[in-house]
This record gives C-alpha cells, sequence and structure tokens, in this order.
C-alpha cells in the first residue's frame, strides 16, 4: 500500500502536470475576480474565502478523471481487481494518494492568494483549515464518478457533473465555517465538525462506492 501510495503520487504530479495545473487554475480563478466585482478592497475582503473555496472545488474537479484511467489503459485494472488486497483499501489508499498531489498544493497556496484578495489573518487561518479539512471529501466523492466512467474515452466532463451536485454540502459548511469565525469564533466549530464529518462519511462511503462501480465496469 505504501509502493502504491508513491507510484500514485508521481503519476499524479508528472502525468499532465495534474498538481501544478490546479495550482495554476486556481490562482487563475481568485486573480480574475477583482477584475470583475472592481477595486473594492473591503467587498474584496468580504467574498474572499467564498471565492477561495469555489475555486478550490473547481480546480479539485479538474483531475479526477485521471483518478483510475491510467490503471484502466495500461490493463493494471485488471490486477488490483485480483489481488488479495480489498479493492476498497486499494482505492483509499489511490484517492489519499491524489488529494496529496492535487488537493494539498491547493490548501498551501490559499494563504498567498488570500492575502491577495485582502483577507485578515483570521479569514486566512479559518479559510486554510477548512479547505484542509473538506478538500478530501471532494477527492472521496470524485473516485465514485471516476470509477462510474472509467470505460468511457471521454468521461471528464461526466465526472465533473456527477461530482459537483455531491461536493455543494462541503462547499456550504466550508463557506459558512469561515465566515463563523470571521464575525465570531465561537461559532466555528459546529459548522466545522459537520465538515468534518462530511469528509469522514465519504472517506468510508467513497471507496465502497467506487470500488463496486470499479467492478461492475469490469464485467
Amino acid at each position: 500500500m505504501i509502493a502504491l501510495f508513491f507510484r500514485d503520487l508521481k503519476l499524479a504530479v508528472r502525468a499532465g502536470g495534474g498538481a501544478m495545473l490546479g495550482v495554476l487554475f486556481f490562482m487563475t480563478v481568485v486573480a480574475v475576480i477583482p477584475f470583475g466585482v472592481g477595486p473594492d478592497l473591503n467587498l474584496l475582503a468580504r467574498i474572499g474565502p467564498a471565492i477561495l473555496w469555489i475555486g478550490a472545488l473547481l480546480a479539485s474537479l479538474l483531475g479526477l478523471d485521471r483518478l483510475f484511467q491510467a490503471e484502466r489503459e495500461d490493463g493494471s485494472l485488471d490486477l488490483l481487481l485480483m489481488q488479495e488486497t480489498p479493492l476498497l483499501l486499494t482505492v483509499f489508499v489511490k484517492c489519499t494518494a491524489h488529494w496529496s498531489a492535487t488537493g494539498l498544493p491547493l490548501v498551501v497556496a490559499s494563504p498567498f492568494l488570500g492575502l491577495f484578495m485582502n483577507m485578515n489573518e483570521l479569514a486566512i487561518g479559518a479559510t486554510m483549515a477548512t479547505l484542509l479539512a473538506g478538500t478530501p471529501a471532494i477527492t472521496f466523492i470524485g473516485a465514485v464518478g471516476a470509477a462510474v466512467a472509467v470505460a468511457l474515452p471521454r468521461g471528464g466532463l461526466l465526472v465533473s457533473i456527477l461530482v459537483l451536485p455531491l461536493a455543494v454540502p462541503v462547499l456550504i459548511f466550508g463557506i459558512s465555517a469561515v465566515y463563523a469565525a470571521i464575525e465570531d469564533p465561537a461559532p466555528f466549530l459546529p459548522p466545522f465538525m459537520i465538515l468534518m464529518a462530511i469528509t469522514l462519511f465519504f472517506a468510508v462511503i467513497g471507496p465502497v462506492a467506487a470500488a463496486a462501480a470499479l467492478r461492475h465496469s469490469a464485467d
């Protein structure tokens, strides 16, 4: 499992520049917002957490279709299905590696983009904490969509369509937790704990559903 983690981590970084592509897209989405809303610094600071979350969500969707595509193309997906290791554990490790290569860089980049949006230290810290807690859920949700679309030649758009509605609760509670921290530090915990619960829920359900979809696609 450790070897599989590092193998997928290297593939995610090298194949098509997945990690860097997501960060560049994230930066592009955030950078164009001031041109649309104008140079009002107070407005930018007010909408900054929501913009960062929306940009991170969209950037997380970019590489999800490649989660199982390489194994499908070289035939190693059949080996993963036949090995003794439970398939859901393999899917979990692959999701963890994918998030480490594509989701974690978004979390690291968020403080710098928060400064660009004129956000204060508390807002930047809350946004970074919620992205760290919430973006893994997007990856686990995306694993299900990627497994459903793995047999399709152009399944990237289908994965985004399947994942986006399910990721809306993650977006809602992530943004709610940030604004709760900005307005009053006390209410930060309830939406943040719900966000973590959503991540833990999809960390369990996602690999199980993705493994079932992969077995179905192989039949």
